[in-house]
């Protein structure tokens, strides 16, 4: 039986010239594909000589960088469970994060080696290494100094290949296990549905610690033997000098609201583009206008999540409707349900239910919490509210839970609000997220004082700042006196939204 090794799908794509670039740093430093073997084969060696073996987790935080990439190509080699962190994530939620995974290695920023050592210490990670953005730090020096082993791991089509840790409902975290056989099927699918060509390149803005940049964009490059224009972030006059030698870019809606408020952005420098596509967040039917008035471009939009990769597109041929995610990819089953998973008739709203291959393993060490978010026939909860029409396709409507999505990024109002509450002189707080022209939707929070001690605004932005991911802070905060609430006692967070839903304009 042949092995599943996401790395071995990867590596019967590579191209045959081995000067052939894969990552195309802005800096000058390139990565090309002849180059990948042997420098994941000294990464592999590494891993044995630390006595990481198959099934181990390795927890890493660090900037975007080639090598950065080199080590999850690694990771995969070797069988070896990846855990990319938010490089904005604290060291009180590095901490839970290293307690929960029990990684045998933890690779962070040599800026915050001193921050994060005691950190890994108190959960007793046996290996620490540091990895810079430009490749310095230990990490790599140890690497370059291995023998290439040339071993590619045996691997089942459930073994895992990462864990992303997405933010919990009840403000603990949730690690996502995702398996080879997961990351393939959306990778191979992506790659046929958005017609993939031989001569594409990849402008790749994203970072790397989330699925929209380290396997939906990625991914489909390494099956391309793609050239990828690989930068550290995004920033408009960068993007705006390498489109004109791209095809593809990915991204999240700020980044094309970012680029129409440039007024260097035109027909002219897009007009070697194939295909922009854009997720993570919903885009606005007023941005999809204005991109298409201004490039004569229509952004392809997708919808997914951490626990399933990509689930649907608006097609590549085909009509792309502005405020829809269009239809379940190949192979990729949905309905729309209710509360109790039965189906409803097109047209009405419920809750987004899928399965397929691209589907999680569940959630790690959260045997109960796995199975709450499935239905007895297999079909997971997506917890988002869609509407599909008669001929399958799919609108998002709301989402359960209250989520948060700011820049791209998921936010859970209940962890915003445990830290906000622990504060002395807070009686309580609701968080929300109203819209905002930048991010999308703009994290809020509405405190009441109990009058025990001095709070203010300011006191609570910088209690929170090392506490929470930057993305997770409020950007705006009020003092009230009380919050709305129903007959029940539950706060009412539609009348708090409708309330606050012009403050970012």
């Amino acid at each position: 039986m042949s092995s599943a090794n996401l790395f071995s799908l990867f590596s019967d794509n590579f191209p045959a010239q081995a000067d052939a670039v894969f990552l195309d740093g802005i800096d000058g430093r390139q990565l090309r594909y002849g180059e990948l073997n042997q420098r994941t084969g000294q990464m592999l060696s590494l891993m044995k000589k630390l006595s990481i073996k198959k099934g181990d987790r390795v927890v890493v935080q660090v900037e975007k960088s080639i090598e950065a990439v080199l080590l999850y190509l690694g990771c995969l080699r070797a069988g070896v469970i990846y855990i990319p962190l938010n490089t904005a994530y604290t060291s009180n939620e590095v901490n839970f994060f290293l307690g929960d995974a029990s990684p045998q290695l933890f690779v962070c920023m040599p800026n915050r080696l001193d921050e994060l050592k005691s950190v890994a210490q108190r959960q007793g990670v046996p290996e620490l290494l540091t990895l810079g953005a430009a490749g310095d730090g230990e990490l790599m020096a140890a690497v370059s100094s291995m023998p290439e082993c040339e071993d590619i791991a045996n691997i089942a089509t459930d073994d895992l290949a990462a864990i992303l840790y997405t933010s919990g409902t009840t403000g603990r975290s949730k690690g996502a296990m995702l398996s080879h056989g997961n990351l393939a099927a959306n990778a191979r699918v992506l790659f046929a549905y958005w017609h993939w060509q031989n001569n594409d390149v990849l402008l790749h803005a994203l970072p790397i610690y989330h699925v929209h940049g380290l396997f939906v964009a990625l991914h489909c490059a390494l099956l391309g033997a793609s050239r990828v224009i690989f930068m550290p972030r995004f920033e408009v006059s960068t993007v705006l000098q390498k489109l004109p030698e791209s095809t593809v870019m990915m991204g999240v809606p700020t980044f094309y609201t970012r680029l129409l408020d440039d007024a260097g952005f035109n027909r002219s420098i897009c007009s070697n583009m194939r295909l922009f596509i854009s997720g993570s967040a919903p885009l606005l039917a007023e941005t999809h206008r204005d991109f298409e008035a201004r490039t004569g471009h229509r952004i392809l939009e997708r919808y997914g999540m951490t626990e399933t990769g990509m689930i649907t597109s608006n097609p590549y041929d085909g009509e792309r409707i502005a405020g829809t995610v269009g239809y379940p990819l190949p192979g990729i089953s949905a309905r729309v349900a209710d509360n109790d998973g039965r189906e409803l008739p097109r047209g009405e709203s419920g809750v987004l239910e899928i399965a397929g291959p691209n589907v999680f393993q569940g959630y790690w060490q959260m045997p109960d919490k796995t199975a709450e978010e499935f239905r007895a026939d297999g079909w997971f909860i997506t917890g988002d509210i869609a509407v599909m029409d008669d001929d399958g396709r799919v609108t998002i409507v709301g989402r359960a839970k209250d989520l948060i999505i700011s820049g791209g990024f998921n936010v859970y109002p209940k962890e915003v609000e445990s830290e906000i509450d622990a504060l002395p002189g807070v009686k309580e707080s609701a968080v929300i997220g109203v819209p905002h022209p930048d991010f999308g939707e703009g994290v809020t929070a509405i405190v009441v004082a109990d009058d025990s001690t001095e709070i203010n605004e300011q006191i609570i932005f910088d209690a929170l700042r090392d506490r929470l991911a930057r993305f997770k802070q409020p950007k705006q905060i009020f003092i009230v006196d009380e919050l709305p609430r129903n007959t029940m006692g539950k706060v009412q967070k539609n009348i708090l939204r409708k309330s606050y839903r012009d403050i970012f304009k």
